[in-house]
Order: structure tokens, then sequence, then C-alpha cells
């Protein structure tokens, strides 16, 4: 099961690996906003329950063509959000075969990869994703995530500049770079970047989260519960509070110059 800080809707966090501080892969998991695939009519589900009542209809439509590159997505996306990361890979593998020049699919392809932990797959998909003529900042962004799962911080802030300069001032990037510099152990830098992107007028609740993540490992608890408790209902408030006081607790019991492990979103 999901601990809370994860569990409380989609939106509450941003996509996590393993972590050496439990909270950043709760403050960083998500099944993301920037969407893939479409769900038919209905409105996108938000609540892993929600998720797994999709499962069957999306697989339906997916195994009825298996080469519908927008039915592989939404069922990919699913699969994704219900913790069947292998399922997912291999699903957008076999459409990405079936659609070799479908960047949307190779996008969605190489995040799936990404959130199932191969990265070097992940970099190559998402390289072949958009062109050096026309760059999409998403395809920068998640290539920014990989690349900072991988350690490579320097050339992850590139491409998160790279993308600012197509998108600027988009949360979702600045959120990212924020915890790049996170890795890097400077907390002051990653404050100031998360507050800029947390400020954003469409800045979703999980980057708020992440700016909570931060300022708590700067000591400020007061001030970091309060930004957890945030833009949700009162009883998961509660729970994320409780949690970002164990997490923080725990981290204080580590050794002081270790920053967190925490992963950059790559997006859904």
């Amino acid at each position: 099961m999901r601990p809370p800080f994860a569990r409380a809707a989609h939106v509450v966090a941003s996509l996590a690996v393993a972590a050496l501080l439990a909270l950043a892969a709760a403050a960083c998991k998500t099944t993301g906003d920037d969407t893939t695939g479409s769900i038919g009519a209905t409105t996108a589900p938000h609540s892993e329950a929600e998720w797994r009542s999709a499962l069957g209809p999306l697989g339906a439509r997916y195994h009825a063509n298996p080469g519908d590159a927008e039915a592989a997505m939404a069922y990919a996306k699913a699969l994704r959000a219900t913790e069947q990361r292998a399922q997912a890979v291999a699903v957008l593998q076999q459409a990405s075969i079936r659609n070799p020049h479908n960047m949307k699919l190779l996008g969605a392809y190489g995040r799936a990869l990404a959130d199932a932990g191969e990265y070097n797959e992940a970099i190559d998909a998402l390289e072949r994703a958009h062109t050096p003529d026309n760059p999409d900042w998403r395809i920068l962004n998640a290539q920014g995530a990989v690349l900072d799962q991988m350690g490579r911080h320097a050339e992850a802030q590139r491409h998160y500049a790279a993308a600012l300069k197509i998108a600027p001032d988009e949360p979702s990037v600045l959120s990212n770079l924020g915890l790049s510099y996170l890795l890097e152990k400077n907390l002051k830098r990653a404050e100031m970047t998360l507050r800029k992107a947390a400020a954003q007028p469409n800045a979703s609740p999980k980057v708020r989260q992440n700016l909570a993540l931060v300022v708590g490992l700067e000591g400020r608890f007061a001030e970091a519960e309060k930004i957890a408790s945030a833009d949700l209902p009162e009883a998961e408030a509660a729970a994320n509070v409780a949690y970002l006081r164990q997490m923080l607790a725990q981290h204080s019991g580590r050794n002081g110059s270790e920053a967190p492990y925490v992963a950059p979103d790559p997006g859904t």
C-alpha cells in the first residue's frame, strides 16, 4: 500500500524511485499531469482505485487493436498508476514497434522506461521522441529527470534550462530543477526554485509538496507542515503532516550531510 503522501490523489506528489528518505518517494510520486492517451469521453481517474476500475475497459480497448497508439498510451498510463510498470513498458514497446514515428508514443515509452528504472533505454527512447529543430519542453523535462536519476545533475539542469526557454516558468520543470538542486545538497537554491514553481498560477499541489520537503529538511518544520497540508481535504492533510513528521524525524537520525535521494518527475 502506498504511504499517505503518495495516496493523497495523483496530484499530491511527483514520481520517485527508491529514496534514502522515504518522504522523498512519497513527495515525488505521481501519475502526473502530463497526460498521454485518453480515456474516452470520461474524466480521467485520480485515485488508485479509480485507475484499477479503468484497467478493464482500457485493456479491452488496447487488446482489440494493439496498434492503436492512443489506446496503448491510455492503458499503459493506468498500468503505471497501479504499479504495474513492467507491463506498461511491454505495452508501449509493442506499440512503438508498430508506430515507430509516433513522437508522442515514444515519449510515453521513454517515461515508462524511466518509471521502471531502465534509464539508459529511457534516454534512447526520449532522444527519438523529438528533434533538435522541433524540441518539446516536456521531453526535455523528462530527459532531465532521467539524467538526475542517473546522477548526472549538471546535464539534467541543462535540459531543464532548455525546457524553460520554450516554456518559461513552467512549474513542473521548475519543480524538477529544484529537486535537482536538492540532490546536489543545495537546499537554499532548491527552496528558491521550488518557491518560484509554487508561485505559478498553474502549479499543482505536488509542487508545493516538494517545497514542503525542502523546507522541512532545512529545519523549518512548522512552515513545512503548513505547506504540506495546503490544497487537501482535512483527512488527507492530517495524513500528510503525520507522514512528514515521521520521515523528517527519520532523516534527522541519519548523517546530516546526506541529501535525500529524490527523483524528479519524468511525467506520464
